[in-house]
């Protein structure tokens, strides 16, 4: 009865061993030669590269300065004054028309004259006869007009009269001529200039008579009085309010040796007056 049970433990152990995926079939010899041969196989062992990092280099940074804190910024107060808008500039687009110069003035003055014979009573003339008893000096008065053109700052043309009749003799000067004028001017409101011209001079009385068209010569300062403002128009130079630009009421003096001539008498005038330029 004992081997009955001990036989029927058995089969259930193994037939339990069988269904849970066990093997208990014998080892052949064929698999036991397979098993040996494989672990006879060299196998060449893989040799690994170690890497070996380079060497790391430790900087040391330089000491850091430490800055102060900054001063508070102080803000400036903001204006808040209103902006007033200013009116619009119109630009005139007008196209100028070219300002003509006009350069012609006109002038009237005093002037005195200082004659001087160029000869003796004591001389001979011809034929014994004294050849001048009419010798001697005489200073007369009268009055100079002028009108003349300035081309522009520098050169322009001027006719001139003198008469005078005041005398101590009772004598008279004429003088009529026309002069070309250079002119320098000195800032904007003065002009020098020098009269370079031709003239016919004749005196009357008791003196030596005289009756020249000579060469004559001179020199004068001009002033303006005015101010001199610019047109709306287009100027030829920058406007200066002198020469042929200037406009308005002006003083001269001048100078002039009425007859240069070899032999003729001494024929000066000093002239004074006042000039409008147009």
């Amino acid at each position: 009865m004992k081997n009955i049970k001990f036989s029927t433990a058995l089969l259930c152990a193994v037939t339990t061993f069988g269904y849970a995926g066990g093997d208990i079939s014998p080892i052949t010899y064929y698999e036991t030669a397979d098993v040996t041969v494989a672990q006879g196989v060299y196998t060449e062992p893989v040799q690994q590269e170690v890497y070996s990092p380079a060497p790391v280099e430790v900087y040391t940074s330089t000491p850091v300065e430490v800055v102060a804190p900054l001063a508070p910024v102080v803000t400036s107060t903001v204006d808040v004054t209103p902006i007033v808008e200013s009116a619009p500039v119109v630009v005139d687009t007008t196209p100028k028309r070219n300002s003509v110069a006009n350069g012609f003035y006109a002038g009237l003055g005093v002037a005195t004259t200082r004659y001087e014979t160029n000869c003796n009573s004591s001389s001979t003339g011809t034929l014994g006869i004294p050849g001048c008893k009419k010798s001697g000096d005489d200073i007369t008065f009268g009055a100079l007009g002028r009108v003349g053109y300035d081309f522009n700052r520098y050169i322009g043309v001027e006719l001139r009269a003198l008469k005078t009749s005041l005398g101590d003799d009772g004598g008279t000067v004429r003088h009529n001529g026309v002069f070309l004028k250079p002119m320098l001017p000195v800032g904007d409101a003065m002009n020098m200039y020098a009269l370079v011209g031709f003239a016919k001079t004749e005196t009357q009385g008791s003196l030596q008579h005289t009756d020249a068209e000579a060469l004559a010569l001179g020199l004068g300062v001009e002033v303006d009085l005015s101010e001199d403002h610019a047109k709306d128009a287009r100027y030829g130079r920058a406007f200066d309010g002198a020469g042929d630009q200037e406009q308005g009421v002006g003083l001269f003096v001048d100078y002039e040796r009425m007859v240069v001539k070899s032999g003729s008498p001494d024929l000066d005038a000093l002239s004074a007056g006042v000039t409008y330029d147009f």
